[in-house]
């Protein structure tokens, strides 16, 4: 798109051809009211505060597209009497509960009320019974509900579930002497208003709670939350989320706990800045996972001081940790000779490694903004909605909003990816055919010109002819018989009528096409999918760089973004999984005496309070994480720790800083961090909707080649598969500790699994791999179908390491066992 200029206000304006008004306007930090608009999202024309003059012309600036030349006046007498109605009507039978109302304090009913000065009532109409509802872990209350739809149209555009819809009302019928007595955009909103209020869908909700998060009154409340605070009383503290790679940019709200709470400030709800960001349930009902401890444990401390300088040989850790800790942890290997052992994060640094060798790029090339602005999206290898929420919100946001088009490759089918888009092909492969996918990939996409000779050989060695049925519509000649109404004469009367007819064609397509068990018709709505789109984005996950074949399938990918006009995203599994891959030298393999660093060891350092020293959690710290974006973000501290952390070991250890933080400007510059103090780190969203977090990792060139491997023998895995993985919203054992998403794992079935197996949900099972057994309940996951079933790793109880190695997939058996 081009850029144009446009005057709002007789202020000149740049932005891009296609634009909305209001986006310009934010974007220029000029305001125009509005309800019910969401910069990431379609229009819904709700509320209609947002009326301008463009040209002389009344237009709706949240659905008017920008023009060169484009002259808007935001403002004018008639249009502040249209807007004052609009408010008028808004507050018709609103309940008059502002003091105990969870949105007082910064409800947009409120502020709009006040800027346009109401301070009479026009109008009236007789109310309708509108009782409270729950809704999984919220509470919605029609009476409040001014049906704006930004939680209709969020859970569409944003977040991909569409659990929520307007549904009639039962409102009673406007006075005809409004229609000519009132504005006309005030009326032709109440009239709206009085017909309509919000469904819900219980089977397709994540519970993600973004819905809570867009409402401008108290109509959504989270139900944990409810009555339990006013805003104002909440001191806001931005951090990022703690559990999962995308670390959006979020806000603890924090207060005195109350009486019993010993003086103790305790964290009441987290919220988010829902116009730039959007945040998935963990992150959102994962908050109270802190800490807390009397005070500090000094034998217990000076134990494993003792330990690290005399005994230790291994450090144990997984990424839920920040970068300082990481380069802490670093310092301490290399003054003690020590291993360090992060399963997750060694397979995430190979496998980048990998990728830059044939890439020449030190980081991948896309990013979560990029796949938004895409409008053709793939995805390989990641249960996309379970692995990394934001992920799947992107892939969905593009399809609706760019009215785009994907693919999505796994082998456990997710109902839920349906739903994105009629322009979305989900293909359920087996197992381990990533190598088969990505070549097909490399096929369908690559430039053929700039492949390589073997590569371009070898392609066309999977090729092969093949018959297929094609449907045309051809015009055949029709003749009939008319009689003429006048003269009573008949007439032939020959007409060319639309036929479809089905003919036998033979084609050249790759045999790659069977290999991944594509559709039949996957070549005609490829093409479909791909006609008139210029923005394309490929998001790989975890079954990548943890399958056996990782080496060549990250040198695939590589190939993919060198030759390919594709931005490419690898999800990091866990929260800084690329922080710490960027950081530490990690090995394979420890020794036999380990130190525990939120993993089991001789001696074990836990934040879930469960190990031999207390360590505070990750909603305790001040530090830097690195983002899925590549972004390194920072987060602060919500709920104060009284006992010990990483850095007073370090010090202990004569490895001296008198501050965690005091690392951050020292994370290593080869790795692409920039010599940055903490405190100078911006961490908010400006009115245009650019991310100010942080800064971004320097992405290097390298030295790379085209050396990738032919494709391998598959694992033919037949009968029953197991996958690892987390449900939705759960993430590990910090969100389970959180009060609102704490539940017992076990392993997930879909119903007609269930139903086939003939078990029932809650029954005991027993689990069996070539590996070994372990014994569990059996839940269901309504999201999911077909015979592959999921084991977590959130639950601490549940070792399901006894049954999988590396990889995500294992065949197992399921026993059922008595209950006795």
């Amino acid at each position: 798109m081009s850029e144009i200029t446009i005057k709002i206000n007789g202020i000149e304006c740049k932005t891009e051809e296609g634009e909305y008004i209001l986006n310009v306007a934010r974007a220029n930090d000029i305001f125009i009211p509005a309800i019910c608009y969401l910069n990431q999202c379609s229009p819904t024309l709700a509320c209609r505060l947002c009326i301008v003059n463009a040209n002389g012309k009344r237009v709706y600036s949240c659905n008017t597209k920008a023009k060169e030349g484009m002259e808007i006046i935001t403002d004018s007498e008639d249009i502040a009497e249209e807007r004052k109605s609009i408010m008028q009507v808004y507050d018709v039978n609103h309940p008059l509960q502002c003091g105990v109302c969870d949105k007082s304090g910064e409800c947009e009913l409120q502020n709009y009320t006040l800027y346009m000065n109401l301070d009479e009532q026009n109008y009236s109409i007789a109310d309708c019974d509108r009782s409270a509802k729950e809704w999984g872990v919220m509470k919605y209350d029609p009476a409040l509900c001014i049906v704006c739809e930004k939680c209709v149209t969020v859970c569409k555009d944003m977040i991909g579930s569409s659990a929520l819809k307007t549904v009639k009302r039962g409102g009673a019928l406007l006075d005809k002497s409004y229609k000519t007595s009132m504005p006309k955009d005030a009326y032709a909103m109440w009239n709206k208003l009085q017909k309509s209020i919000i469904g819900y869908d219980e089977s397709s909700c994540i519970d993600c709670g973004e819905c809570i998060a867009v409402c401008p009154v108290g109509a959504m409340a989270s139900s944990d939350f409810q009555y339990t605070s006013n805003a104002w009383e909440l001191k806001r503290i931005p951090a990022s989320n703690p559990h999962s790679s995308d670390c959006s940019l979020i806000y603890y709200e924090v207060k005195h706990g109350g009486i019993d709470s010993k003086g103790e400030e305790k964290i009441y709800r987290v919220t988010n800045d829902s116009h730039y960001t959007s945040l998935n349930g963990a992150a959102r009902f994962g908050y109270d996972f802190e800490n807390r401890v009397a005070g500090k444990d000094k034998a217990t401390f000076e134990k494993v001081v003792d330990f690290i300088k005399n005994r230790a040989d291994t450090i144990k850790f997984n990424s839920f940790i920040t970068n300082e800790e990481a380069l802490i942890l670093q310092k301490i290997k290399e003054k003690y000779n020590l291993k360090l052992v992060n399963d997750d994060a060694l397979s995430y640094q190979k496998f980048l490694k990998n990728y830059s060798k044939v890439s020449g790029k030190s980081l991948y090339s896309g990013d979560l903004r990029k796949v938004k602005n895409s409008d053709f999206v793939i995805s390989v290898g990641t249960a996309l909605k379970y692995d990394s929420p934001n992920s799947s919100f992107a892939f969905n946001n593009a399809l609706t909003m760019n009215k785009g088009a994907g693919i999505y490759f796994h082998p456990m089918r997710d109902t839920s990816i349906d739903g994105f888009s009629k322009n979305i092909m989900q293909i359920n492969h087996k197992v381990d055919r990533e190598e088969a996918i990505l070549y097909l990939l490399i096929d369908l996409f690559a430039d053929k010109e700039k492949l390589p000779k073997e590569v371009k050989e070898y392609l066309d060695s999977l090729r092969k002819k093949v018959k297929k049925v094609k449907e045309e519509t051809i015009k055949e000649k029709v003749t009939t018989k008319q009689k003429d109404p006048k003269t009573g004469e008949e007439k032939e009367i020959t007409k060319l009528v639309p036929k479809k007819v089905k003919k036998e064609i033979e084609v050249e397509e790759s045999s790659l096409l069977e290999e991944i068990n594509a559709p039949e018709d996957f070549t005609e709505k490829l093409e479909k999918f791909l006609a008139k789109k210029s923005k394309f984005s490929l998001i790989v996950g975890e079954d990548l760089y943890r399958s056996d074949k990782a080496e060549n399938l990250a040198k695939l990918i590589g190939l993919f973004d060198k030759y390919s006009n594709f931005e490419v995203v690898i999800i990091p599994s866990n929260t800084n999984t690329l922080g710490v891959s960027l950081i530490c030298d990690l090995d394979k393999e420890g020794g036999e005496h380990t130190l525990g660093y939120n993993e089991k060891g001789e001696i074990t350092l836990s934040a879930l309070g469960d190990g031999d020293l207390d360590i505070p959690a990750l909603n305790q710290q001040e530090g830097t994480f690195t983002n899925i974006d590549k972004r390194v973000v920072p987060t602060n501290v919500a709920i104060k720790f009284n006992g010990y952390n990483l850095n007073d070991i370090a010090n202990a250890l004569d490895i001296s800083k008198r501050y965690t933080i005091d690392y951050t400007k020292e994370l290593p510059k080869e790795a692409g961090f920039e010599p940055l103090e903490f405190d100078l780190f911006p961490n908010f969203f400006d009115n245009g909707g650019n991310e100010l977090r942080g800064y971004l990792l320097r992405v290097d060139e390298c030295n790379s080649n085209d050396d990738v491997e032919k494709i391998s023998k598959s694992k033919e895995m037949e009968g029953m598969i197991a996958y690892r993985a987390n449900p939705i919203n759960q993430f590990s054992p910090f969100t389970n500790k959180a009060h609102q998403l704490r539940e017992e794992g076990g392993v997930y079935l879909s119903s007609s699994l269930l139903e086939r197996i003939g078990v029932k949900e809650g029954e005991k099972v027993t689990i069996k791999s070539d590996k070994g057994e372990l014994e569990t309940i059996v839940k269901v996951d309504k999201f999911i179908t077909g015979d592959i079933v999921y084991l977590p790793t959130f639950d601490k109880k549940l070792d399901i390491n006894s049954i999988f190695d590396n990889e995500r997939f294992t065949k197992v058996t399921i026993k059922g066992v008595s209950n006795e």
